[in-house]
């Protein structure tokens, strides 16, 4: 698995939670309130950002022995979380994301460093791009709590992409020949680097596609800068 996520930049775990994980889980995001600035919702997607500080009682439930064995492979010096979020693509949903890569990370508050940059600001946060390197250290883990395939929005990439560095908005077109549709069954996990192409069709489907987003790396930012999500040093060892 390592060898094709290098390779590939993306890779499908089925299994990395088991069903009743996978209830539990649900069932903490929707007794959670559905208001406030992390929160949005319309007839086409539900998304919750700082999940994990919205929903303190979940992450329990996802630090499960087999996402730590999976971070343990991926970091074996260790690592810590640095974004979650959760998205719902209701059935029949017209929502959809064009090719780009994940360029930005979420940090408490503007600071120059050399590297860093452009910057954004919205009512609740704080994103800027960092260097391709923190980019490069950085994991995404895409729990998938339905069944997800093309008919309702699983995401198409770019095999081999996330090795192009930053790729210019203009000619992003132009690498989307070879794409592919990474279908996962609900308890599974996409493994995928922020750079990798990545873009998802509307929803022609009766089924949701529910997903929590977790973004892991091993990078310590610059003096100034800090993970606005950072969840303290996750404990990779396996007993």
């Amino acid at each position: 698995m390592l060898t094709d996520f290098a390779a590939c930049g993306f890779a499908t775990l089925p299994g990395l939670y088991t069903p009743t994980e996978v209830a539990a889980i649900l069932a903490c995001i929707e007794a959670a309130p559905a208001a406030g600035p992390s929160f949005r919702r319309s007839q086409d997607v539900f998304a919750i950002r700082n999940l994990l500080g919205e929903v303190p009682g979940l992450w329990p439930l996802l630090d499960t022995p087999a996402l730590r064995t999976l971070l343990a492979e991926l970091f074996p010096r260790g690592c810590h979380l640095t974004k979650a979020i959760y998205f719902d693509k209701p059935a029949g949903s017209n929502w959809l994301v064009a090719w780009h890569q994940d360029l930005m990370i979420n940090v408490r508050e503007r600071a120059e460093q050399p590297g860093y940059g452009p910057w954004t600001a919205k009512a609740s946060w704080v994103a800027v791009q960092p260097p391709a390197a923190v980019l490069e250290n950085t994991v995404t883990v895409r729990l998938h709590l339905d069944d997800c395939d093309a008919t309702n929005g699983a995401l198409r990439v770019v095999p081999g992409s996330h090795r192009l560095g930053v790729v210019p908005a203009e000619t992003i077109a132009g690498h989307t020949a070879a794409a592919e549709v990474c279908a996962v069954p609900a308890g599974g996990a996409m493994l995928m680097r922020p750079l990798l192409l990545h873009a998802s069709h509307r929803s022609t489907s009766p089924r949701p596609r529910r997903v929590v987003h977790l973004e892991f790396s091993a990078e310590v930012l610059p003096a100034g800068l800090a993970w606005r999500e950072h969840l303290a040093l996750i404990k990779t060892e396996v007993a």
